[in-house]
């Protein structure tokens, strides 16, 4: 049986970007989902000198293998000055390098948000571009604004304009990989 992969483009241990992928995977019915916590998965800054080394590690190789065998993605990727986070674009960095076509045809439900009132719109818009360019399929895009103010884990998103684009966006995603 196939499975949903859901993780965050971030590795820090209290991550609302992997609340939120907690969250919108909570709401999935009858299909298995997988959950991977990036704090979990320490990489090492990509370094060419570093690769002919060591090679791939193998949490990596398994990761690539995750990506591949899954049905479909959810992603929520954070923000540092405007752009994805160093740990993501390294994560994505490695990937590429292991399996080019580490993410091809993949359907992704594709978040993003933080603390401001933009929800990590500029990393969601490059990191949108960075995956299309590795062969993703984005189903749909998602963003929430001010974290603190929108969301709790107990009752999910608490905009119910967010909310309702939320689930239409997931919705979308689903419906996309059956």
């Amino acid at each position: 049986m196939s499975y949903i992969l859901g993780f965050a483009g971030s590795n820090s241990s209290t991550s609302i970007n992997y609340k939120l992928v907690r969250y919108t995977a909570s709401l999935i019915n009858q299909q298995e989902i997988r959950l991977l916590d990036m704090a979990n998965y320490p990489f090492p800054m990509y370094c060419e000198d570093y690769e002919k080394e060591n090679g791939f590690s193998n949490s990596l190789v398994e990761f690539k293998e995750d990506i591949k065998k899954a049905s479909g993605i959810i992603l929520s990727v954070n923000e540092h000055n405007s752009n994805p986070s160093a740990y993501f674009k390294n994560l994505i960095d490695w990937l590429s390098r292991v399996d080019r076509d580490f993410i091809r045809e993949q359907k992704v439900l594709l978040m993003a948000t933080s603390g401001g009132k933009r929800g990590a719109q500029s990393s969601l818009v490059i990191s949108e571009k960075l995956l299309l360019r590795f062969g993703a399929e984005i189903t749909a895009t998602f963003s929430l604004p001010r974290f603190s103010d929108n969301f709790d884990m107990e009752k999910g998103i608490l905009d119910a304009q967010l909310a309702s684009e939320h689930s239409e966006k997931l919705q979308a995603f689903l419906d996309s990989i059956r």
